[in-house]
């Protein structure tokens, strides 16, 4: 029997739909398996939680101070030298004491002399031979003599240099024939003495956190001299200005300041816990305050996190393989993990990688990070 070549043709036809489709649904199915394979999911889990906020500083000494001297001469000794211990009231270093032990004596020598004058004046006031005036001049001449000794043994005491407090000579003192200058805008720093005993950390917090640190939150802290030991710190004193004084318009230089940068930070005081002494002054500490902890919390990757103009949403993985978006709401934030409030539950998996694959839910979404 002829087949009529319609028939062929036709057979052909379907022959080649059928080809086409089954390299239709091979080619779907290599790329749904692809899409599959480049999914990550991961489960809901319950969590120790514990948000930080970061910050660097600089040791310093609580106490500290500079030694000056209050009169004008050239240093004859420094009994001192550097990383030694002192007390308060040790003397530390002297003046030379030649030109002010001169001046006392002359201030002596006339303290005498005027004082006899006026015991003279005095007598011959009292029988009539000598005149009030005259009286009140001595006596004026004789009180004055009596002030000006009195500062020139004042002066004559300061050539000994004391120790104010209790501590340690921190850097190399001032050496002997250095003139030391005594002015009230720069005096000539003689040598620098610091309590090591208690030390502080003064860290520059972003004006974004400042609003969650508090007194008394704990810190841990590193620095490059130990950098695989951790030190802890507890906050003790939070400025109420900006490290610019940005808001004193009156100020030229902070002026000037606040339109050269937009950062704004507040400093942060920290007690130090240095039982060991080995932390030095001006050494950079890296610090991260804890500001918030939650126990046995429900968390999830801040990878899987994305937002919207609705909020906070993740991708969940029903357990029939479908997906959909669901909208969180989120707690504290952890390095890596954030705390979720409502929307999901503890072994509930969720995608932590996108696909073009469509989701059963219908709102419009844009991948994105965490809302902080």
């Amino acid at each position: 029997m002829k087949i009529d070549w319609k028939v062929k043709v036709g057979i052909a036809l379907l022959i080649l739909a059928g080809a086409s489709y089954g390299g239709y649904r091979y080619y779907t199915g290599q790329q749904e398996a692809k899409q599959a394979a480049a999914v990550q999911t991961t489960q809901v889990q319950r969590m120790d939680l514990k948000s930080t906020v970061s910050a660097t500083g600089t040791i310093r000494p609580v106490d500290s101070v500079e030694v000056s001297s209050k009169i004008t001469a050239r240093l004859a000794s420094v009994l001192v030298k550097e990383n030694d211990m002192v007390k308060a009231g040790q003397v530390v270093a002297t003046l030379d004491a030649k030109d002010y032990a001169a001046k006392r004596d002359q201030a002596q020598y006339k303290v005498t002399n005027t004082k006899a004058e006026y015991d003279r004046i005095r007598y011959l006031y009292s029988i009539g031979a000598d005149t009030a005036k005259q009286l009140e001049d001595a006596q004026m001449n004789y009180d004055t003599a009596v002030s000006e000794l009195s500062q020139a043994q004042s002066d004559a005491s300061e050539t000994n240099i004391l120790a104010p407090i209790d501590g340690t000579v921190v850097g190399e003192p001032k050496t002997v024939g250095t003139m030391a200058v005594s002015t009230s805008d720069n005096p000539t720093v003689i040598m620098r003495l610091a309590n090591l005993s208690t030390k502080q950390i003064m860290a520059k917090v972003d004006e974004t956190d400042i609003g969650s640190i508090k007194d008394g939150q704990t810190a841990t802290f590193t620095v490059d001299s130990f950098p695989q030991k951790t030190f802890t710190a507890r906050v003790s004193k939070i400025s109420q200005t900006d490290t610019s004084n940005t808001w004193d318009t009156s100020s030229s230089s902070s002026s000037s300041s606040s339109s050269s940068t937009s950062v704004i930070y507040y400093y942060v005081t920290l007690d130090v816990d240095d039982p060991e002494g080995i932390l030095y002054p001006g050494m950079t500490a890296r610090v991260d305050i804890e500001t918030a902890t939650r126990a046995n919390a429900i968390a999830i990757p801040l990878s899987a996190v994305r937002t919207d103009t609705q909020g906070s949403y993740v991708v969940v993985k029903n357990p029939d393989g479908t997906q959909e978006n669901r909208y969180i709401e989120t707690g504290i934030y952890s390095d890596d993990y954030v705390e979720v409030l409502s929307g999901l539950s503890e072994g509930e998996e969720i995608v932590t990688t996108l696909t073009s694959k469509k989701t059963s839910s219908s709102s419009s979404v844009h991948p994105g990070g965490p809302m902080f």
